[in-house]
């Protein structure tokens, strides 16, 4: 079937007979917003209904009897015989009984809707059996009932009528042209419309917005256009000044003066010209422009009066006309809190130094180290910022900014002691109270802190590792991985689980082993050994009084139990000088 129908689209172009023709616009009218077209050549319903859609139209709906006339009126100018023209009636598929539907028998307009308050059926089409769609509507005057009054058929859609009728909608329209009846006594004067769906012609009773008109031999070409806020159109151009006075008055609003070569608009006395050369303002307006320097207000009470204001901050001088600056500055009460600077038109408050304005108030800035939490004192930086200074001999911690710790930079610093307790001395980390006040630094290179080279620093050290070192060419503060992981347990066991390694000792004779002990060497030994505790306690005594603190107040620079070997060793040393 679809190659059936291929062939018969293609067979004409083939055997180069010619293309059915399109179908041409016959006649056109427009009723105030609605516009009517005739078209005539074959189509179907379908093909009519695109075409009066690419138009921006739809097929005419004939909802009452206006609508008939202007089918009767397109007719009339036709010279067709009694063609068959869609309209937008149609009925979809299905069947329904034609005596119970209204009178549109179930028909639809293309729309949408069945509105109407007119209907016009061929007589022998009432009273027939049920009607089954799809079905279409064509009107003609072949069957009316009576003259003047085409009548509606019902047709298969894919029947070609012999025309079609278009409708298009427009929101406002302007009259048919007003020419002067001189001119158009002396003859020779055409008016050609064209409408934006394409009609063009003389003959119109209304003009939709977007219509031209051309006015021959006056070359004066116009537009309808509805002006912005205005619900009427009106006829129209973009250039300034009056076009012929023979047409529409030349466009003036009030008086239009023609010549042999050009034509002006006149106002009243009590008006003046504007801008576009033909409408008319009072003039009242037009003398406010020229004397009021900032508004003017015509009194509509008293024609031709008016009225000059200022702006605020100005106030009108004597003259009733000019507008004077007023100096805010000087009113009581004062508009600012403290300082007002008057400007033209308008004024400007500013604040005493050391205050700044807030909401039209001036305040005190607020004091940045307000609710710091420094330990020792505060620094403002800037206005909003600010930072924690210390005592001298201390410095910010480093993960605690706000808090201060003891800090010497030198081999040797005064000791921060109690004024109220002189005794009572403390050091930074990594130094040894010395003389009761000096803190003197700890040289942890002599204690052997470091297996191979050692760089001392105050309050610290560092010990470059060697090549027999897991840290090899780094600088550390034990190149011992396992030595620092038994430190790290606390309970002397290394961190893998290994006993630690000890250092390889140098060459020495094997001991000679020991034999039994006699009696009084044992009570010699527990002598001694008591002696020795004795002279500690005692040591220990004299320390605590010298320093002012225990041992554990202390703050050494590592907590590592070797420090606390060497610190030992170092007391152990100076026992017999003092005992």
């Amino acid at each position: 079937m679809l190659r059936v129908l291929l062939l018969g689209v293609l067979a004409p172009a083939g055997l180069g007979l010619p293309a059915p023709p399109e179908p041409q616009p016959r006649g056109s009218q427009c009723v105030e917003h609605d516009c009517f077209e005739l078209f005539r050549g074959p189509a179907t319903f379908l093909a009519a209904s695109q075409a009066c859609e690419g138009l921006g139209g739809h097929l005419m709906t004939v909802r009452s009897s206006v609508a008939a006339d202007v089918i009767s009126l397109l007719l009339s100018g036709d010279s067709g015989d009694s063609p068959r023209l869609w309209i937008g009636l149609q009925l979809q598929p299905g069947c329904s009984d034609p005596g119970q539907l209204g009178p549109l028998r179930g028909f639809q307009w293309v729309t949408g809707d069945n509105r109407t308050s007119y209907s016009r059926w061929a007589r022998f089409h009432v009273d027939r059996a049920p009607l089954c769609g799809p079905l279409c509507v064509a009107v003609s005057e072949a069957g009316a009932l009576a003259p003047g009054e085409p009548a509606w058929e019902e047709q298969q859609c894919t029947a070609e009528a012999d025309g079609f009728l278009c409708e298009f909608h427009f929101a406002a329209s302007c009259r048919p042209l007003l020419v002067d009846s001189g001119a158009l006594a002396a003859g020779g004067v055409t008016i050609t419309y064209s409408t934006p769906f394409g009609a063009r012609g003389a003959d119109f009773q209304a003009l939709p917005v977007g219509s031209s008109a051309t006015v021959a031999p006056f070359r004066v070409e116009l537009e309808c256009a509805a002006p912005p806020g205005e619900a009427e159109a009106r006829w129209g151009r973009d250039a300034p000044g009056a076009w012929d006075c023979s047409v529409e008055n030349g466009g003036c609003q009030h008086t239009c003066n023609g010549s042999a070569e050009t034509s002006h608009c006149l106002c009243p006395p009590d008006a003046y010209l504007q801008a576009d050369g033909r409408s008319c303002a009072a003039l009242a307006d037009h003398l406010c422009h020229k004397l009021c320097e900032h508004y003017c207000i015509p009194n509509s009470y008293v024609p031709g009066s008016y009225s000059c204001m200022c702006e605020t901050g100005y106030r009108l001088a004597a003259d009733l006309h000019r507008c004077e600056d007023v100096d805010d500055c000087i009113q009581v009460p004062n508009p600012c809190p403290q300082k007002c600077v008057n400007t033209r038109g308008a004024f400007e408050c500013h604040c005493n130094p050391g205050f700044e304005l807030v909401d039209n108030e001036c305040v005190e800035p607020v004091d940045p180290c307000f609710g710091s939490k420094c330990e020792y004192q505060c620094q403002p930086v800037g206005q909003t910022d600010y930072r924690c200074i210390c005592a001298e001999g201390f410095a910010p911690s480093p993960h605690d900014p706000h808090r201060c710790q003891m800090f010497c930079n030198q081999t040797a610093c005064p000791a921060d002691c109690d004024p109220n307790s002189p005794t009572f001395c403390q050091c930074p980390e990594g130094y040894i109270l010395d003389d009761g006040f000096m803190c003197t630094d700890i040289d942890e290179c002599e204690n052997g802190d470091c297996p191979e080279a050692c760089r001392n620093l105050p309050g610290t050290y560092e010990c470059i590792c060697g090549p027999d070192s897991p840290f090899a060419g780094q600088v550390a503060t034990d190149c011992d991985p396992i030595k620092v992981n038994s430190d790290v347990d606390g309970d002397g066991d290394s961190g893998s689980g290994e006993p630690p390694v000890s250092p390889t000792p140098g060459a020495t004779s094997s001991p000679s082993p020991v034999g039994p002990l006699h009696s009084g060497v044992l009570i010699g030994i527990s002598i001694a050994s008591l002696s020795l505790v004795v002279a500690l306690l005692a040591l220990l005594c004299h320390l605590r009084k010298k320093q002012g603190a225990s041992r554990a107040e202390l703050e050494y620079k590592c907590g590592a139990p070797t420090k606390e070997v060497v610190l030992q060793h170092m007391r152990t040393e100076q026992i017999p000088q003092k005992l």
